[in-house]
């Protein structure tokens, strides 16, 4: 049988840019997804093209109660990606209380539980994958909900580690400019690009292949792997 991984948000962007790497190295995938249908079922299929199998999960992770339901139908469970995430935009005095919410929900809380969850459906061991961002380092005053969550996710990581160590490991993945999405328009997006010391957006390869290490390196844990083309030394 081949070993199980858990992938969420996984319907597109890095989520199934993680997924199909967790397939390509021979793992059957549990596609979670939550408002994305149609993109989870075209990640669905291009992951059986692969021979691998594919279970979708619809779920709203802002709710622990579809959290225990999601686990509760897993088999024994190797990896899980924490990779969904919500992203608001507005500063201290625009940002609204329930971005504010949602954001921590999703981007803290959400990883903690399903770790606690899947960590009991580990009972080989496994790994757990944060999915942070380098903004966690810095201080984004359009973005603070989400640069909150994000700086409280690695420090859960290194927490889960000590706690679920030995068998099961934690780490995280912190990915620097790679998929510009709607809520940063153009200009600004060549700007910030413009001032990373390489000077171009990462590929999603270079992101996945953090993956990769971590799935081979099995002696690394409550580490948060910074892929981000330099930017954060400015």
């Amino acid at each position: 049988m081949s070993p199980l991984a858990l992938v969420t948000g996984a319907a597109h962007r890095l989520g199934k840019a993680f997924a199909l790497t967790l397939a390509h190295a021979g793992y059957d995938i549990v596609l979670h997804y939550h408002s994305s249908s149609d993109e989870a079922h075209q990640t669905k299929a291009e992951i059986e093209s692969l021979s691998r199998k594919v279970t979708l999960a619809q779920a709203d992770l802002t709710d622990p109660a579809q959290i225990r339901s999601l686990i509760s139908d897993l088999e024994s469970l190797s990896v899980l990606v924490n990779s969904a995430a919500f992203m608001p935009s507005g500063n201290v005095d625009s940002l609204s209380l329930d971005n504010w919410d949602t954001s921590l929900d999703l981007n803290l809380r959400a990883p903690f539980l399903l770790a606690k969850e899947c960590a009991k459906n580990m009972p080989a061991g496994g790994l757990v994958v944060n999915i942070t961002d380098v903004g966690a380092l810095k201080a984004w005053s359009k973005y603070p909900s989400y640069t909150v969550s994000k700086a409280g996710l690695e420090s859960l990581t290194k927490i889960l580690a000590r706690a679920l160590a030995p068998k099961i490991r934690v780490n995280a993945i912190a990915p620097g400019f790679v998929l510009q999405s709607d809520i940063v328009p153009a200009g600004e997006w060549d700007r910030l690009i413009g001032r990373i010391p390489l000077k171009r957006p990462a590929r999603t390869d270079e992101i996945t292949s953090a993956l990769e290490f971590l799935l081979r390196n099995e002696y690394i844990t409550g580490q948060t792997i910074v892929v981000d083309g330099g930017y954060s030394l400015i």
